[in-house]
């Protein structure tokens, strides 16, 4: 029976977005996070899990470059936005990666990203600032989809590899943190299949 645990040396791959007031994770703000664990099938082949998300209170003194809202279109003054501090929103998303890790006999969660070094970087950054100690993710090792990308595609813009994956592909939706999260995660999974299939 193939079992996700051992796969990669007991790390459990997790697909990671932020979105941010800006480029430095110890200046700028986090203002959302999503994830998406990735399980895998009884044949081998990875697939999307669930996803959770959450909307970041800026923690005080936080930058935010106006050009950044511009680009992510995050309003953080709407009604519906409901955004948590940074120590609730990393415990809304840590909480189920942990309990996955448990569940899968992994031994810690490792961040899959587009540009996976970027977001590792902000999570890591938030989670000091929040005191929190049970921090599911490796401290440095990463999969980053655009290398993989490149590799699959010669690709190394999201929405550039995700057509060529045959992948569908909203702009309108681009740049919400759960939306490019969930569609990292199929890139990811589909990458990693089709090199399955060609091993076998």
């Amino acid at each position: 029976m193939h079992q996700i645990k051992d796969r990669f040396r007991g790390f459990l791959p997790v697909v990671v977005d932020v979105e941010t007031g800006g480029f430095n994770n110890q200046t700028d703000a986090l203002l959302e996070i999503a994830a998406v664990v990735v399980d895998m099938d009884e044949t081998g082949l990875l697939v999307p899990g669930d996803s959770v998300n959450a909307y970041v209170e800026p923690f005080e003194g936080a930058n935010i470059d106006p050009k950044a809202l511009e680009v992510t279109g995050i309003d953080l003054n709407h009604p519906l936005r409901q955004a948590l501090n940074e120590n609730a929103a990393l415990g809304r998303i840590f909480t189920p990666i942990r309990k996955r890790i448990k569940e899968t006999g992994c031994t810690r969660a490792i961040l899959v990203g587009h540009n996976a070094h970027f977001d590792l970087g902000f999570v890591h950054a938030a989670a000091e600032r929040a005191g929190i100690k049970r921090n599911p993710f490796h401290p440095f090792s990463c999969f980053d989809t655009v290398s993989l990308s490149a590799l699959a595609f010669g690709q190394t813009v999201l929405a550039r590899a995700i057509k060529e994956a045959q992948i569908e592909w909203d702009g309108e939706q681009a740049h919400s943190a759960l939306y490019d999260t969930e569609k990292t995660a199929e890139l990811f999974c589909h990458i990693y299949n089709l090199w399955h299939h060609k091993g076998t």
